[in-house]
């Protein structure tokens, strides 16, 4: 728990301490749940406050208004944003419910004879397997259910245990945490990849000894925030001379011909590169599933789980490649 502190203006205040034995249910505005639950998903009240379509003041007091009747504390900022005490949790896991009636609300109005996905679901991945793999799943199930609001965001870091601002997350490496369902989704293959031009000029390594004498590109080491990434790990002595946060610039860089590549096969393959070294250097790292405890029986987010697992079925040849 992070110590307490006088709220910043906008920010939810403490509730004060009530008798919950006596709560009366009449007392709980229904529609505050839609507030806690966008804020949940968000982990930000501006966030939070576009999603709903109104200001982050409004979020706030609804929340705070929440809060009150129940006397407990749902929200605490944490390093990353807003996220859910254990109360929180509990009553935001039951409050999809109220997600789920409005839906088949909206259904049954507009006459559709099978029921649709709506809401919003957020989805967290590394840079490139979610542009790769998430994205066509994403796509994929919003033409079936248009009513349902994809987002993406992309980064390639380390998964927080007890981070907030997603509902599923694609991360490397094997995290795992009371708060967060996890799986093992796939395993995917990073090789060593050249330009033919780059190996027409500077010719290609027979040997690992050999590669020292051309620029490796990788992920700069000290920005790395995956241990499962570690260059040491993989190619003890060796130090990339071309280093970027992003795997998409070091795909562009080697395709330009700046030097060799460390990538991802689902990449490389799409890019045309040239596989070097294959018997000696052929990395498999794991790509961990995760869905925030209070999401995971969404409909929306159970869809979108089973998208994500579907595209992974359908692209192994891409991901692990003979």
């Amino acid at each position: 728990m992070h110590p307490r502190s006088r709220p910043a203006a906008g920010d939810p205040a403490p509730p004060p301490p009530a008798d919950r034995s006596r709560l009366d249910p009449r007392l709980i505005r229904a529609d505050d749940l839609r507030y806690l639950l966008a804020v949940a998903r968000t982990g930000r009240l501006v966030a939070a406050a576009d999603a709903l379509g109104v200001d982050h003041t409004t979020v706030s007091r609804r929340v705070a208004a929440l809060e009150k009747s129940l006397g407990l504390r749902l929200i605490e900022r944490g390093s990353e944003g807003w996220a859910l005490t254990d109360a929180g949790r509990a009553v935001s896991e039951n409050a999809r419910a109220i997600e789920e009636a409005l839906a088949r609300v909206v259904d049954a109005v507009s006459g559709q004879d099978a029921p649709s996905l709506h809401g919003t679901v957020r989805v967290s991945a590394p840079d490139g397997f979610g542009t790769v793999v998430a994205t066509p799943a994403l796509t994929r199930i919003r033409r079936r259910h248009p009513g349902l609001q994809a987002e993406l965001i992309t980064a390639t870091r380390q998964l927080a245990l007890h981070a907030s601002g997603f509902d599923l997350a694609l991360a490397i490496g094997r995290p795992s945490g009371s708060r967060l369902e996890t799986e093992h989704l796939t395993d995917y293959t990073l090789g060593l990849y050249a330009s033919d031009e780059y190996l027409a000029r500077c010719g290609s390594p027979g040997t690992l000894s050999d590669l020292r004498e051309h620029v490796l590109i990788f992920y700069i080491e000290s920005m790395l925030q995956v241990g499962d990434l570690d260059i040491e790990r993989h190619l003890p002595g060796f130090t990339p001379a071309f280093s970027s946060t992003n795997v998409f610039a070091q795909l562009e860089a080697t395709r330009l011909g700046a030097g060799i590549g460390v990538l991802p096969a689902f990449l490389a393959h799409r890019a045309q590169l040239r596989r070097l070294l294959a018997n000696e250097v052929d990395i498999r790292l794991p790509i961990t599933l995760a869905v925030r405890r209070e999401a995971a029986t969404h409909p929306a987010v159970r869809a979108v789980r089973d998208a994500l697992r579907q595209e992974v079925a359908d692209r192994t040849a891409e991901l692990l490649p003979e």
